[in-house]
C-alpha cells in the first residue's frame, strides 16, 4: 500500500519574520516587493493570515496589497508591516524543515522551498509480518504528528500536512485545514471527500480555467464528474483528460529524492521602466554582487554558465546566456559577462521597438 504525505509550512517568510521579530508577534505582515507607498512594482511573496483577513494573498500585485492594507487601517485594523524579507535565512530554516522530515520517511520530495511530499508507506517485509491497512494509516497518522511536533520544537513554525494514496490527494488534503492542520483521506474516502470541494483546489485550475468550468455551471468537484472526458477535452483540449482522471482522485504516487540544487539567481523590478543604460548597468551590477553572494555561502565553489533575464515594459520576457570552457568563480568576471549579454538588449534585433525595460535578472547554472 501506497501513503503519502504533503507538508506545506504555514505562510512560511511571514511566519519567520513573526518568530525573529518579537516586535512583529500578531501584526499582519506582507513580504514581497517594496511597496513604496502604493508606487512600488513587484508583487507579494507571502501575506500572513492576519494581513489574508484584508484579502492580501500570494502574487497579488504590491500597489494592490497597500491600498488593501490602507484600507482596513483606515477602519481600525492594525497596520499592516510591509517587508522584503531574507532568502538566506528562509532557505537555511527550509534546510532544516527538510531535514527533520527526513528523519522519519525513507523518501522525501521537496518542491518548493516551503513544501515537499513525502513517502509514508509502510514495507511489511522490514516488520516480518503483514499490517492491515488501519494500522498502516494510523502510523502515517503518528509520524505526520512526529513531524509537526518536531518542526514546532525545533524552529517554532507550524506546518499542515495532508496525507492521501497519490500526491494529489495529499496535496489537496494538506491545504483543507490550514493553518496547523492534519487532514487524512484513505483511498476508501477519496470520493466522498472530494465531491463538495470546489474546482478550484485541483492543482492546475486556474482563474481561467474556474471561469470557463462556472460558465458550464460547474462549481464543485461533484459538477464536475458529470462530465465525461470527451466533453472536458472539447473544452481544454489535452488538459480535459488530466482535468477528467484528477476529478475522480486518481494522481502520481511516485516520489523522487531531491537532486542536487541546479542555479543560484535573483531578478529586480524596477519602481519605473527604465530605457537609462547606466541606471540599469548600476542595478546590475548590484544584483551581481547580490547573487555572488548567495554562491559564496553556498555549498559550490564553482559555475560554467551565467544567465541574463530581461522583462520589457510590455511584459516580453527575454534572456541569453553564455556558458565558460573552463569554471569560474570570481565576482568581477562575473559583472563583466552579464554587462556583455546585458547590451543586446538595448539594440534593435533584441529590442525593435526601443521598450523600455522592467526587470532584470541573473542567474549562474552548472554549478560544481
Amino acid at each position: 500500500m501506497t501513503i503519502i504525505g504533503h507538508l506545506d509550512m504555514d505562510a512560511f517568510f511571514a511566519a519567520v519574520e513573526e518568530r525573529d521579530k518579537p516586535r512583529l508577534k500578531g501584526r499582519p505582515i506582507v513580504v514581497g516587493a517594496d511597496p513604496l507607498a502604493g508606487k512600488g512594482r513587484g508583487v507579494v511573496s507571502t501575506a500572513n493570515y492576519a494581513a489574508r483577513k484584508f484579502g492580501i494573498r500570494s502574487a497579488l500585485p504590491i500597489q494592490t496589497a497597500w491600498r488593501l492594507a490602507k484600507a482596513a487601517e483606515a477602519k481600525g485594523q492594525p497596520k499592516t508591516v510591509f517587508m522584503s524579507g531574507s532568502h538566506d535565512r528562509y532557505s537555511a530554516v527550509s534546510q532544516s524543515i527538510m531535514e527533520i522530515i527526513s528523519t522519519h520517511s525513507p523518501l522525501v520530495q521537496p518542491v518548493g522551498i516551503d513544501e515537499a511530499y513525502f513517502d509514508l508507506s509502510v514495507d511489511d517485509r522490514s516488520t516480518g509480518s503483514a499490517i492491515s491497512p488501519l494500522a498502516q494509516w494510523e502510523n502515517a497518522k503518528k509520524t505526520a504528528q512526529k513531524i509537526k511536533r518536531e518542526i514546532q520544537q525545533k524552529e517554532n513554525l507550524t506546518c499542515s500536512i495532508g496525507i492521501g494514496p497519490n500526491k494529489l490527494i495529499a496535496k489537496i488534503a494538506s491545504d483543507y485545514q490550514k493553518p496547523d492542520g492534519l487532514t487524512i483521506v484513505t483511498e476508501l474516502e477519496v470520493e466522498n471527500f472530494l465531491a463538495p470541494l470546489p474546482v478550484r483546489v485541483i492543482p492546475g485550475v486556474g482563474p481561467k480555467a474556474e471561469a470557463a468550468l462556472q460558465q458550464r455551471k460547474i462549481g464543485t468537484i461533484k459538477d464536475l464528474k458529470r462530465f465525461r472526458v470527451a466533453d472536458l477535452e472539447k473544452i481544454f483540449g489535452k488538459w480535459g483528460d488530466i482535468l477528467y482522471e484528477r476529478a475522480r482522485g486518481r494522481g502520481d504516487v511516485s516520489l523522487a529524492a531531491s537532486g542536487p540544487r541546479k542555479s543560484i539567481g535573483e531578478e529586480t523590478t524596477f519602481r519605473a521602466d527604465s530605457s537609462d543604460a547606466a541606471e540599469i548597468a548600476a542595478a546590475l551590477k548590484k544584483l551581481c554582487r547580490d547573487v555572488h553572494g548567495r554562491f559564496g555561502l553556498s555549498e559550490f565553489s564553482s559555475f560554467r554558465t551565467i544567465v541574463m533575464k530581461i522583462r520589457f515594459a510590455n511584459f516580453i520576457t527575454k534572456s541569453r546566456s553564455k556558458t565558460f570552457p573552463q569554471p569560474i568563480a570570481d565576482v568581477r568576471t562575473l559583472e563583466f559577462e552579464s554587462l556583455r549579454l546585458l547590451v543586446p538588449f538595448f539594440e534593435k534585433k533584441e529590442n525593435p521597438r526601443r521598450w523600455p525595460i522592467r526587470l532584470i535578472g541573473v542567474r549562474l547554472e552548472k554549478l560544481a
